[in-house]
């Protein structure tokens, strides 16, 4: 019989961050540990990391230093580095703070319980594993994992599950080959497991993760007969009880014909589709070693709409690579008045450890960076709303996610934010409610309820 102890765990970065971060509560809950909202009177703090940008790395150092001030007051406080920092730093996190306990690349997660126990019986001082030589025949998919109680997220009608990790393409601006390794798929029949279990569990929405999900079973078997993503999305579609389901992220590189056409014919799949460009200028693009062109891109963005001309369509972009001229970020604004996305994830360029681009000498200067940043949001906003101002009037299928009697807040299929008030009515996360839209934001939209005939 142990005691529990007291789990504080900070996630940034992405979906897979927070889907390995909901493993390592898992993997803990079954040694004892309770997951906390704080890391004063935690037994054990792990930060799980992202360092895809400057800025996330730099959220993680500064939390570091702040529970130096913890670990002074509470010196058997343990804490831990998880995730692509700790991959791609390691012995560096140690040599710049010292009180950090462990360091847990992203596929040594699941040594976390032995780690941990060797350093609270006193066998070590410090722990660190970043080997990259994992595979998906390790935790967390084994049985013992996937029955284990859900851990306590905000939206347990909705989960993410991990069908691939790595990634083969080697962007001359991403780390993510080297904090996350080579493209690796896991089985077909493990995944449907997984989520019929959680189907069965009540979750009504899943989301499939991957760095790059459109090659998923290029590089490995993933079945006894070959298996691309197409197909793994009508099998995880066929499982009973599930209301949504989505998928991120994609190479445009890799998006075939045979994906496109689930958006047509595939119920359940929810018409958002999140296809990063990073730039409208194939200049830029080549630099970026991204392996399409402008208009191959934009070809294809014609097939989705002609097969779901409903489709919203996101992307990421980024602004101030080395070497883009003015003419390259104009390109760049033509290509979202072209495409009209409904949403943006742009940054600013910032060179990575480890990376080509880091090493180009044409970079951008701060100020040009910012202000092509701006343009470009400002004009995304003003598509944005545009976009969101289409919706009213209309009646929409909104998945509740939090509220009361009074007023709720959910998502849409393609996934607009969307406040209603109730009438009266109860709603659970989960359940669907028909909303007519009254009004129209940058952000979010706002409707009441459909009035019953």
């Amino acid at each position: 019989m142990f005691m529990s102890k007291n789990l504080y765990i900070k996630t940034f970065g992405c979906q897979m961050n927070e889907r390995d971060s909901e493993i390592i509560e898992q993997l803990l809950a079954q040694e004892g540990y309770v997951p906390t909202d704080s890391a004063v009177g935690a037994d054990v703090v792990l930060i799980n990391t992202c360092s895809i940008r400057e800025k996330a790395e730099q959220k993680v150092f500064s939390l570091l230093g702040q529970l130096r001030e913890e670990k002074a007051s509470n010196p058997n406080l343990l804490i831990g580095v998880t995730g692509c920092v700790a991959q791609q730093e390691g012995e560096h996190i140690r040599e710049r703070m010292p009180h950090v306990d462990l360091i847990v690349g992203t596929q040594q997660i699941y040594r976390l319980p032995e780690m941990l126990d060797r350093l609270t019986q006193r066998v070590s001082a410090r722990e660190i594993a970043t080997d990259l030589e994992a595979s998906f025949a390790i935790p967390p998919f084994q049985k013992l994992l996937i029955n284990a109680p859900p851990s306590p997220t905000p939206h347990g009608f909705r989960r993410f599950v991990t069908i691939m990790q790595g990634c083969n393409n080697y962007c001359s601006y991403c780390v993510v080959p080297g904090t996350r390794g080579r493209e690796i798929s896991r089985p077909v029949a493990d995944i449907v497991e997984e989520v019929e279990i959680l189907a069965s569990q009540g979750v009504k929405e899943i989301t499939l993760l991957g760095q790059n999900v459109n090659s998923y079973g290029l590089t490995n078997k993933v079945a006894e007969t070959e298996v691309g993503f197409a197909q793994l999305l009508r099998q995880v579609a066929a499982i009973k009880g599930l209301r949504r389901l989505r998928f991120t992220t994609s190479h445009p590189k890799d998006l075939s014909e045979p994906l496109m056409r689930c958006f047509a014919e595939i119920d359940i799949l929810c018409p958002h589709f999140h296809l990063p460009v990073q730039s409208g200028s194939n200049a830029v693009l080549e630099r970026m070693h991204r392996k399409y062109t402008v208009e191959s891109y934009l070809d294809k963005v014609t097939k989705l709409r002609q097969l779901q001309p409903d489709i919203a369509l996101a992307t990421d972009i980024i602004v101030g690579f080395p070497g883009e001229t003015e003419a390259d970020f104009q390109a760049t604004l033509d290509l979202l008045r072209t495409v009209r996305f409904h949403g943006s994830f742009s940054f600013k360029y910032s060179d990575r450890p480890h990376t080509r681009s880091a090493d180009f000498t044409d970079k951008i200067p701060e100020e040009i960076k910012s202000r092509r940043l701006q343009e470009y949001q400002t004009l995304q906003d003003e598509i944005s709303l545009e976009r969101n101002s289409e919706s009213m009037g209309r009646e929409v299928e909104v998945m509740v996610e939090s509220g009361d009697h009074a007023a709720y807040r959910g998502r849409t299929p393609v996934n607009q934010v969307v406040h209603f008030a109730a009438d009266g009515q109860s709603f659970a996360p989960g359940d669907l409610a028909r909303v007519v839209i009254d009004q129209a934001g940058k952000h979010s939209l706002k409707g009441r309820l459909r009035s019953e005939p």
